[in-house]
């Protein structure tokens, strides 16, 4: 798709998604991992076709944020307000905070038209978002232990998964028809050593 050429090396490593001749690159501040309870900046690099840099004055974008897994006629967790900042080399493109209440899977909906002309066609882009296990600076101590044990016991949880899905033990069978392979080179390389 030689229409993503015109993202920025750095931001390659972000998500980024196309409608119409509109394509946006999803940042959240920091490194992409957004943690629950807290505030996270949230910006989006918007092109139009060829290239050019959309900012938020000349489109009229609305944000939604939803929680996943989501009925169809569910309403938005949030509506955030959309304000131009300027980040990396765009200037007054789409952006705002957000604070996710809980660790999980969210979609981030941003939808557009043009503001003034036709310049581009109206889209709606969709960003999945996970959200990791947050310190809420509000709770106590006990809490903030309690949630990185869970996140701990998380994180081993996975990686026994993923060592169970690596490992593929041998069936019996196969043990077996190994040894008597083995056993039968040994049989053959002595007799051929005693004539």
């Amino acid at each position: 798709m030689n229409f993503l050429s015109f993202l920025i090396p750095s931001a390659l490593a972000h998500k980024t998604e196309v409608s119409q001749d509109v394509g946006a690159t999803l940042h959240i501040e920091p490194d992409d991992t957004p943690r629950a309870g807290e505030a996270a900046q949230t910006w989006f690099a918007l092109t139009r076709k060829g290239g050019k840099v959309i900012p938020l004055k000349e489109c009229d974008c609305q944000l939604a944020v939803y929680s996943e897994p989501r009925k169809a006629t569910a309403e938005p967790l949030a509506q955030p307000s959309l304000e131009p900042v300027s980040a990396e080399r765009y200037q007054g493109i789409p952006g705002t905070k957000i604070t996710f209440p809980k660790p999980g899977a969210y979609k981030l909906e941003l939808s557009g038209k043009p503001a003034n002309d036709d310049s581009f066609k109206p889209f709606t882009l969709k960003f999945d978002v996970t959200v990791a296990a947050g310190t809420n600076k509000s709770t106590n101590q006990s809490n903030n232990n309690q949630q990185e044990t869970q996140t701990s016991q998380e994180i081993k949880n996975v990686n026994t998964i993923q060592t169970e899905e690596q490992t593929f033990p041998l069936p019996i069978w196969a043990i077996g028809l190994g040894a008597l392979v083995i056993i039968g080179g040994i049989f053959a390389v002595m007799r051929r050593g005693r004539s």
